[in-house]
């Protein structure tokens, strides 16, 4: 059923298209009280084609009228997006951000608005099936707090931060994580084609495998070194490839880089 609760977009890319979408198919929002904003009637007419139906309209002291802004525009559109919204919001409205390396000190700054959430969704929301680590700032009430956590929960799951610097690290674990295993899955199929393999067989192949290790992943009580060890027999072929991985550093490579997006995210945060 739904809510009474009225949500003003802007920043209609992927991700603010999913989280729309995510709100809808749950009724966590009518089709009414969910509104699209552009920069201009052109742009509006844009997003009437990208999700039809949906009320569209440009900032104007309407948005006031929302209980929630969600905050979805490129991070190097925020200042021209908070010159706008600064002159609209009112004191009781929720700002929630999904910007990343924005933290919400700025966004209370530049928007000189109190009451700010900020997110670090995964593109895995775009299937209904992303983690999302949020953080909110003191004057979020509690009972607002677990609505937005009821919204965040239709693209997926969430986890709560109280300490917003570990969005950084969600940044570099989950927001940044579906390349890496974009990144495996590609060198895998590289070396099916290099074993004889078609690029579509090599695909199938990589891709079953990874889909079904992850659901016996996900429903084993075995931990990570027991499952290894299922496949992996002593002196057999896993055991020679898992030894060249190890021979090659690959997993202090993997956590030299995830580091490096942790801090990269911490640079943003000051730019």
């Amino acid at each position: 059923m739904t809510s009474n609760l009225r949500i003003a977009i802007l920043g209609c890319g992927n991700m603010g298209q999913a989280f729309a979408k995510a709100f809808l198919n749950y009724d966590l929002v009518a089709r009414a009280d969910l509104l699209l904003l552009g920069r201009d009637d052109v742009h509006c007419q844009r997003l009437t084609t990208l999700m039809p139906g949906l009320p569209t309209g440009t900032l104007t002291v309407a948005v006031g009228e929302y209980d929630m802004v969600l905050l979805a525009v490129k991070p190097q559109d925020f200042w021209r997006a908070a010159e706008g919204l600064r002159s609209v919001l009112r004191p009781r409205q929720i700002v929630l951000s999904i910007m990343a390396g924005i933290p919400i000190a700025r966004l209370q700054r530049e928007l000189n608005h109190r009451q700010v959430l900020r997110a670090m969704p995964n593109t895995p929301a775009l299937l209904g099936m992303g983690i999302t680590g949020f953080s909110a700032s003191p004057e979020v009430e509690r009972s607002r707090l677990h609505q937005v956590e009821n919204l965040i929960n239709a693209t997926g799951r969430s986890i709560f931060l109280e300490d917003e610097t570990m969005l950084d690290a969600v940044t570099a674990v989950s927001g940044s994580g579906p390349a890496y295993f974009y990144y495996i899955v590609q060198a895998m199929m590289q070396a099916g084609k290099e074993l004889g393999f078609t690029e579509s067989v090599a695909g199938l192949l990589v891709k079953q495998t990874m889909l079904g290790a992850f659901h016996l992943l996900n429903n084993s009580d075995k931990t990570i070194d027991e499952l290894i060890g299922a496949v992996a027999s002593k002196g057999g072929t896993t055991e020679a490839a898992l030894g060249a991985f190890r021979a090659g550093g690959l997993s202090e490579t993997i956590i030299s880089g995830m580091k490096a997006a942790q801090q990269r995210a911490t640079e943003l945060a000051k730019e």
